[in-house]
């Protein structure tokens, strides 16, 4: 697969995002919410994600296909409060048919750490992957070779996943992401 030509900068600002209630209603989940999302995440073989959790609520079938994804029992009742957010991020794209084929909340634990790594698996090369941070601390330091970012509650952020990454959260707080991967199905990838 040929990664997506757009993907040429390790990191992009998009631009604020209005988040309204939102952002409060993930911060009120509860950490038994967390726990048992968590034990059932499709991504719970990557090593490099040490003690981050995630609520998945739509993620690929086939790692070799971003095409193709499911959603997961949570974005049912997500979806309406959710997609809005999406849209607005990816709106300097002018994506006319945008897909959403991976969506989900990271939390990572205070003195949590996500391993320097490369996404490898031939489905996250075509669609860009989105960061918008909920609850962040001045301690989380985002790397993105060949440097550290410190990535600002409410701002959109594209992440270069194909250049080596990590994160660190030196804080006393959890960090959460609304992570998510988006594509034009009209762009050509051939």
């Amino acid at each position: 697969m040929i990664a997506n030509p757009r993907k040429t900068r390790s990191l992009l600002r998009l631009g604020p995002v209005d988040l309204g209630s939102l952002r409060d209603d993930i911060l009120a989940i509860p950490d038994s919410t967390w726990a048992g999302e968590n034990a059932l995440k499709p991504n719970r073989g990557y090593g490099s994600l040490d003690r981050t959790e995630h609520i998945v609520f739509r993620f690929i079938r086939d790692p070799r296909d971003w095409r193709q994804s499911a959603d997961y029992p949570q974005w049912a009742s997500w979806r309406e409060r959710i997609e809005p957010v999406l849209h607005a991020a990816i709106r300097p794209y002018g994506y006319a048919r945008a897909q959403f084929p991976r969506i989900m909340l990271a939390r990572m634990a205070a003195g949590g750490r996500i391993l320097r790594h490369k996404d490898a698996n031939p489905a996250a090369f075509w669609p860009h992957k989105i960061h918008i941070p909920i609850s962040t601390n001045d301690k989380v330091r985002f790397y993105i070779e060949p440097e550290f970012h410190h990535l600002e509650v409410g701002q959109a952020y594209e992440v270069n996943n194909l250049d080596v990454h990590a994160v660190d959260n030196d804080g006393d707080t959890a960090r959460i992401h609304l992570i998510f991967e988006c594509y034009d199905p009209d762009q050509p990838f051939a």
